[in-house]
């Protein structure tokens, strides 16, 4: 095992550990698809889920939350106006959030929806190639036009790299671009991992609900890339793991979330891939 991977499975294995002792509070402003299979993950893997939307308590909830997470998947104005007074209140009080941008790129809507809640400086993009790749052309990186199929990538991972990396230092945060291999950056670190199973993408929101499990890292960490780096490597593990105990995506998205609610340090000593 390198040093680098030793030292990441250690991180891992810590903050999996902090987030079961200390079970976080974490607010989702999430999208209809996602509500319950993200509250559910929180659950199995040790967090407190709350999925409060509404702009007369949006502010309110975020003082006593460890962490926000923003998922612009089902948009509407009053649900962007949420978004907004959950993520100012957010800046103002130091708490830490995540920007999950589903299908950015696809509408101009959302793409400037995007625009707004980046002034509020997220601690955490979580998104797939595609979206990373649009959030990057909406914050003036890059004139290419990457556009999602739906809510899915049409784009690999590699391919986002570096945009992921000119983006984090843009918005001085950590990026996560995940996929069949996954990316993350905070513009000066970089890591590669390959946990995870293609029966994933045949469940929805389990992307989404990956992007509510970094909330649950980020508000028991002190570094968000520290903590992206171990919610996307231990949620690829539990993947890894419950695919080997599935035989469709029905089977899987149950033996999933008993995977991630069984999931330990032994588990991520042994599979977690740094590339």
């Amino acid at each position: 095992m390198s040093p680098d991977q030793s030292r990441l499975t250690a991180v891992t294995a810590r903050l999996l550990g902090e987030v079961r002792s200390s079970s976080p509070l974490v607010q989702n402003i999430t999208n209809f698809v996602s509500m319950d299979v993200a509250a559910n993950v929180l659950l199995a893997i040790g967090a407190s889920p709350a999925m409060v939307h509404a702009p007369e308590e949006t502010p309110e909830f975020v003082g006593f939350s460890r962490a926000l997470v923003i998922n612009i998947g089902t948009l509407s104005k009053q649900w962007v106006e949420s978004m907004e007074v959950a993520t100012t209140a957010a800046h103002a009080q130091g708490t830490p959030w995540v920007l999950d941008p589903v299908g950015a790129g696809a509408t101009r809507f959302r793409d400037q929806t995007v625009q707004k809640l980046l002034r509020h400086r997220p601690a955490v993009i979580r998104g797939n190639a595609s979206e990373i790749m649009a959030v990057a052309r909406v914050a003036g990186l890059t004139t290419d036009a990457a556009r999602p199929k739906g809510v899915d990538s049409s784009n690999t991972t590699s391919e986002a790299e570096e945009l992921a990396i000119l983006l984090a230092r843009h918005c001085l945060c950590t990026v996560a671009a995940t996929g069949a291999i996954d990316f993350v950056t905070d513009g000066q670190r970089s890591v590669r991992l390959s946990n995870g199973s293609p029966l994933m993408a045949r469940v929805t929101a389990l992307g989404c609900s990956l992007s509510a499990v970094v909330g649950a890292f980020l508000g028991v960490a002190d570094d968000p890339f520290e903590a992206a780096v171990a919610a996307v490597g231990a949620y690829g593990v539990a993947g890894e793991i419950a695919a080997e105990k599935a035989s469709g995506p029905g089977s899987y998205r149950v033996a999933f979330l008993d995977t991630l609610y069984a999931v330990g340090e032994a588990d991520i000593q042994q599979r977690l891939k740094v590339l």
